[in-house]
């Protein structure tokens, strides 16, 4: 399949989703960028795709507002990668992130429906 047809049925995410994926994504543990974008893409069955030009800025944002903090390994493929993991008050923000996501969506799902009279 051509690369252009493959990414056509990929979902655009939201920069707020975007964050709530990489939190959810680092509470299964420290990971790197690359990794990261890997397991959304996997855990979405290919629906998702993050470019690495949003992923890592997401990660910077949420490093500088105290909710990751990374540091410098050696990934499995023997090179040096800088790995991530949740703050005390990243794992604050999953709870809370995930609650407004669950909202958002039943209001979505309120606007499918018709009214009912």
């Amino acid at each position: 399949m051509p690369k252009r047809e493959r990414y056509q049925n990929r979902i655009e995410v939201l920069q707020g989703t975007l964050d709530l994926l990489i939190l959810q994504t680092l509470q299964w543990g420290p990971q790197h960028g690359h990794g990261i974008g890997q397991a959304i893409r996997v855990n979405s069955q290919d629906a998702l795709q993050v470019e690495h030009g949003s992923l890592y800025p997401a990660l910077h944002r949420l490093e500088r507002q105290g909710w990751l903090v990374s540091e410098w390994k050696m990934s499995e493929a023997n090179r040096r990668a800088k790995y991530y993991k949740l703050t005390p008050q990243g794992k604050k923000q999953v709870i809370e992130r995930q609650s407004k996501w669950k909202q958002l969506v039943r209001a979505v799902a309120r606007t499918m429906k018709p009214i009912q009279e």
